[in-house]
């Protein structure tokens, strides 16, 4: 018998699970604590419910995937570029969280985003991702009558 050789864990991946879980424990718990309830159909608090069992899915595979053994070579993470993405996320929690609005707050998401994928045209990622951000506003508020998170843009339209 050939003796069984002992795997190490690839780090990012269990890093990434470790959030995942952490999201998914916060998400499951705001929807614990949300009062308003549907009189019919599904309520926010099931979506809620549904997004924080889909959060927990992934940090099962990514868990799995950590200690899965592996021909590949394991890249290093590029930590300047999840830093972006994080400021990224940070800066459309934060415009909803103080007021700004759901176009300002996609128009951070988009160019952040891009930022962390290598793109340098800075200014013109916030126009682009302004008129991103008014469609999706336009067609969530109107065409679809949901209620995003208004700021002093949405209130103009």
């Amino acid at each position: 018998m050939t003796p069984k050789t002992i795997h190490s864990p690839n780090r990012p991946p269990m890093v990434i699970a470790v959030v995942l879980f952490a999201i998914a424990a916060i998400t499951y718990w705001d929807a614990s604590h949300m009062t308003a309830r549907a009189a019919y159909g599904m309520s926010a608090s099931a979506a809620s419910y549904f997004v924080a069992l889909l959060f927990a899915v992934l940090g099962i595979g990514h868990l799995l995937s950590a200690f899965r053994p592996s021909d590949v070579e394991v890249e290093t993470a590029d930590w300047k570029a999840v830093a972006w993405v994080g400021l990224a996320l940070c800066g459309l929690i934060g415009s909803i969280w103080l007021g700004a609005g759901f176009i300002i707050g996609s128009t951070l998401l988009f160019a952040l985003t891009a930022r962390a994928f290598g793109r340098r045209a800075f200014l013109a990622d916030l126009c682009l991702g302004a008129g991103i951000g008014l469609i999706v506003f336009l067609l969530f508020n109107k065409l679809l009558t949901l209620a995003l998170p208004q700021g002093p843009l949405e209130r103009l339209f």
